[in-house]
């Protein structure tokens, strides 16, 4: 598949795979300056790219694992969405769950995209659904068997 992307930034990094296997590809940091986001806070990281994602996918944006694990940072939204339809710039909203003030630096990698088909959905109201085993039982009820 082809995804058009369009440099927002002369400084603007393409997204990259880390290795040949990789679902995401890693987003980076277009930024002038360092921007320092402080524990409980969420920062707004440019990518300097607008993308065209073909219709009937999604472009959703993701934490990598090293920085969610490691140092805290992770998407305030746990995963972004972008719809085929939109073309302004991908943003990160970058939120801070560690208690130390992270240091985002340009050129840094903040996110992975992973590009993925959906199903677009008729919704259908009933006044019945059909009956399982599982029945009503909600969250953690599958554990307790």
């Amino acid at each position: 598949m082809k995804l058009k992307i369009k440099k927002l930034n002369e400084k603007a990094i393409i997204p990259t795979y880390a290795t040949e296997q990789s679902a995401g590809a890693d987003l980076y940091a277009c930024i002038d300056n360092d921007i320092i986001i402080e524990p409980g806070k969420t920062a707004f990281i440019d990518t300097g790219l607008a993308i065209s994602v073909p219709c009937g996918n999604v472009a959703l944006i993701y934490a990598r694992s090293g920085l969610a694990c490691k140092r805290g940072l992770a998407p305030a939204n746990k995963v972004g969405v972008v719809d085929s339809d939109y073309r302004g710039e991908v943003k990160v909203a970058l939120h801070n769950h560690s208690s130390e003030p992270y240091t985002v630096a340009a050129g840094e990698r903040i996110a992975q995209m992973v590009i993925t088909p959906y199903i677009k959905c008729d919704f259908e109201e009933a006044d019945t659904l059909d009956d399982t085993d599982r029945g009503l039982g909600g969250f953690g009820s599958t554990g307790n068997k």
